[in-house]
């Protein structure tokens, strides 16, 4: 810092003038510049202008300052987590319609089974009718085949007995007439008619029970009917199951969220509805500054503070995906605590690594503003900070670890440096 000089007097010239030089800096630099340019040219004079104390003045009282220390790195990362269900069950619309009826309202717990809200769908409800009406049409039609088989199957089955005792009865005649023609008491003639009788009974048999084949395909025509009632069967189930499923209901018990359904509201098929969140499990997810992605992975531990209490926590997903300079993690907590609720914002002190010694600076924007430019540091004095470049490592919440730049004990500005952004000295004033 520049002060004020005790003032010279030159020689006197016995004027009576006062010929003392100017008392303010800027005054006495540029008649410094006079003389200098006077005596020992431009050469000179530039040299000794670079020489003397510049920078742009600052209120030292309007900084923040920190003295570098050596001490313990905790190599803690200080993070802001936001509570949010561990076991989530998605609401999807499964058809479309217009809301009839909503029986619950968000945030409410609900149990398994319970209706949340009911569409109604015209076109299902015409397409059930039409399914109806078809299966009790191939019901009827496979009544009637089932009827018809029945009674082929009683008539063919008469006809065989009369036919099999009409043989019996031809049989025994035959064998009667075969004893009194060989008595030579029946003509020729009648045997051979006798004979022939026969013969046509057993023929009347044999085709009679080819009648069979026919009953067998009439079978299969039934059989084949009764699959396609039975498909037509499921596919009515389904559209039934369909409709019913205009009805929504609770698969899962929990508390419902993001539910914001209004009667005469369209819904399309697919559409997100809500979830529906365990109340007693939760995660925390939280935002981490892309300066860290190499340092964070899945599994290291950590500590959130949830209502004054510490509950440990471990990483248990990493979303690589840098937005707006950061990325997100999920981190398990190893017990539930208890009146948490969705959304909550808890502070997480997460363990990137083991302490150890090191120097130190407080962390702040300064570190990045400085990146390039170097950080300001105090003269012994005081009174003027200049800039240094200074190599930093490890950074945590609180903690920046100094690697080289700077030494134990010396003083740096650590408030914002976008005031002075380009000032490569700054005078401190009181």
């Amino acid at each position: 810092m520049t002060t004020d000089a005790t003032p010279l007097r030159r020689p006197d010239s016995g004027s009576g003038m006062d010929t003392r030089l100017p008392t303010r800096p800027w005054a006495r630099r540029w008649l410094l510049l006079i003389v200098l340019v006077a005596a020992g040219g431009i050469t000179l004079a530039a040299a000794a202008w670079q020489a003397l104390p510049t920078g742009v003045r600052t209120p030292a009282t309007s900084l923040r300052i920190a003295t570098v220390q050596r001490g313990v790195y905790e190599n803690r990362l200080g993070l802001r987590g936001s509570a949010q269900a561990l076991n989530s069950v998605v609401l999807d619309a499964d058809d479309s319609g217009r809301v009839e009826a909503v029986m619950v309202r968000d945030g409410e717990m609900v149990r398994v089974g319970q209706p949340l809200f009911r569409l109604s769908n015209s076109q299902r409800q015409i397409e059930l009718l039409a399914r109806q009406s078809d299966q009790a049409t191939q019901i009827a039609n496979l009544a009637n085949l089932q009827v018809n088989l029945e009674a082929s199957v009683i008539a063919r089955d008469r006809r065989l007995i009369e036919l099999r005792f009409q043989l019996a009865q031809v049989k025994k005649r035959h064998a009667r007439n075969q004893e009194l023609a060989g008595m030579g008491y029946l003509s020729a003639a009648a045997l051979e008619a006798s004979a022939d009788e026969l013969e046509t009974a057993e023929h009347l048999l044999r085709q009679e029970a080819a009648i069979e084949a026919e009953l067998d395909i009439r079978r299969r025509a039934v059989a084949q009917m009764q699959s396609a009632n039975d498909r037509l069967s499921s596919g009515l189930r389904l559209l039934s199951a369909t409709v019913e499923a205009l009805l929504v209901r609770a698969p899962v018990a929990g508390r419902l969220a993001d539910f914001r359904l209004n009667v005469g509201e369209s819904v399309q098929r697919g559409q997100n509805i809500g979830h529906i969140d365990d109340p007693a499990s939760f995660k925390l997810t939280a935002k981490v500054n892309e300066f860290y992605l190499n340092a964070v992975a899945t599994g290291q531990q950590g500590t959130a503070h949830v209502n004054g209490v510490a509950h440990a926590v471990e990483v248990s997903r990493i979303y690589p995906q840098i937005k707006d300079g950061q990325f997100d993690v999920e981190l398990l907590l190893r017990q539930q605590p208890r009146h948490l609720s969705p959304g909550q914002s808890i502070d997480v002190d997460l363990n990137l690594g083991a302490s150890t010694p090191a120097l130190l600076l407080p962390n702040g924007t300064y570190v990045n503003e400085s990146q390039g430019a170097g950080m300001l540091v105090l003269d012994r004095d005081g009174r003027t900070a200049v800039r240094r470049q200074v190599r930093v490592g490890r950074r945590s919440a609180t903690q920046i670890e100094i690697l080289d730049g700077v030494q134990e004990g010396d003083r740096v500005i650590v408030s914002s440096y976008a005031d002075f952004r380009d000032a490569h000295r700054l005078s401190l004033t009181e």
